[in-house]
């Protein structure tokens, strides 16, 4: 019997890697839905390959267009996430939620119920609303897997040990300006941000990735998915991105978890959790990077927001909504060219330090629109000339 899966945010780069990897075994899964926000071009093109008979299309304008465009009529096209009940007559075996930014959370949340298993890549929902997602899947006894090949490799090392962790590290290649003098941050330019080392990546997470405040929301992304206290994380800087977490535990015992920097890898994983049947290609093991890992500390002058971690609360807060909006707005204006690269920093420390903000550290989320309504408030103020 063939697998049922679903893709939430399949033209997006973790969707076109899934879909990839499943037309190398393509008469084993039946793809039951794909969606997008406003490439339905893309979107169609792989309904057509994959024989899918359900797509979502998010934008109003781009969802018009697509039924214009649309020659195969034995494709259902839907506008939002409320038709769930009409796609799924009973529970699908995979659903990658692959969604970027806060706009993911919502689907990924309606999706839990519908499906057996679900690999979530969407890092802002299980940084904001962890709390609200754990408590679907639980409900829902939908099994969970990360995506991100640092919470991937962490997973995959902590299996049949969790009550056995001592620390948890996270590697950070350092980005394009890990051997940058300090002197020179100054000048950076777009272009300069969004050339990094080691990963191909769109340019939201590339700016992250640059000022490694990326890094900072990986390691509240682990502490909410293994439920472990910020003194037990760490990161420490590997600018050839070979080992992706370390996982020292209790007994003495260390894991390291190396891979390619492909997303594949852990993309395949999710997918092949329960079973080693299948093969992933990959290259041969690196030995010359092993002789040579150059494992250091952060420099915490070149990458201040790395800082933010010694403030956040432990409990599920609202306070992560602050700082994920906060950013999120701070990197659209650099790449609009409105402030300067280590404005990014400056204007992000400023605005979580306010008094208005800080009180969020101890409100816990209850729904979904608490992180909304909370989402447009940060914008908004972030938009006032002061800040």
């Amino acid at each position: 019997m063939k697998k049922k899966i679903a893709i939430l945010g399949s033209t997006g780069s973790i969707g076109k890697n899934l879909i990839k990897i499943l037309k190398e075994d393509l008469n084993k899964f039946e793809i039951i839905l794909l969606t997008a926000n406003k490439n339905y071009k893309s979107l169609l093109s792989q309904a057509k390959i994959l024989k899918v008979k359900n797509i979502i299309i998010t934008d109003k304008k781009k969802y018009f267009e697509c039924l214009k465009n649309n020659q195969r009529k034995k494709i259902k096209i839907y506008n939002n996430f409320n038709h769930f009940n009409k796609i799924f007559r009973s529970k699908i075996d995979y659903t990658m939620s692959a969604i970027s930014g806060l706009d993911g959370l919502l689907p990924t949340l309606k999706i839990i119920k519908f499906t057996r298993k679900i690999a979530i890549a969407n890092k802002e929902g299980i940084i904001c609303g962890w709390n609200l997602l754990n408590k679907e899947l639980l409900r829902y006894k939908t099994k969970f897997l990360p995506v991100d090949s640092e919470h991937f490799s962490i997973w995959y090392a902590l299996k049949n040990n969790k009550d056995l962790v001592d620390k948890v590290t996270l590697t950070a290649s350092g980005g394009p300006f890990y051997n940058l003098p300090l002197k020179k941050f100054n000048d950076i330019k777009i272009n300069d941000a969004l050339n990094h080392p080691n990963w191909k990546m769109g340019k939201k997470i590339s700016i992250d990735s640059a000022t490694m405040m990326n890094k900072v929301f990986e390691i509240i992304e682990a502490k909410n998915i293994f439920n472990l206290n910020y003194k037990k994380l760490r990161i420490l800087n590997h600018p050839k991105s070979y080992v992706h977490g370390i996982v020292q535990f209790n007994n003495g015992m260390s894991k390291i978890i190396i891979h390619d920097t492909n997303m594949k890898v852990p993309i395949f994983n999710t997918l092949y959790s329960d079973t080693i049947k299948k093969k992933i290609k990959s290259k041969n093991l690196r030995i010359d990077i092993l002789n040579d890992l150059s494992l250091k500390e952060v420099d915490y002058k070149k990458f201040p927001l790395v800082k933010i971690l010694k403030i956040m609360p432990n409990n599920y807060s609202l306070f992560e909504t602050v700082i994920v909006s906060a950013n999120d707005t701070l990197v659209s204006l650099f790449l609009n060219n409105k402030i300067k690269f280590t404005d990014i920093a400056k204007k992000l420390n400023k605005i979580i330090s306010l008094k208005e903000f800080n009180k969020y550290k101890k409100l816990r989320p209850k729904n979904i629109q608490d992180i909304i309504n909370l989402d447009k408030l940060v914008r908004l103020k972030i938009n006032i000339k002061s800040i």
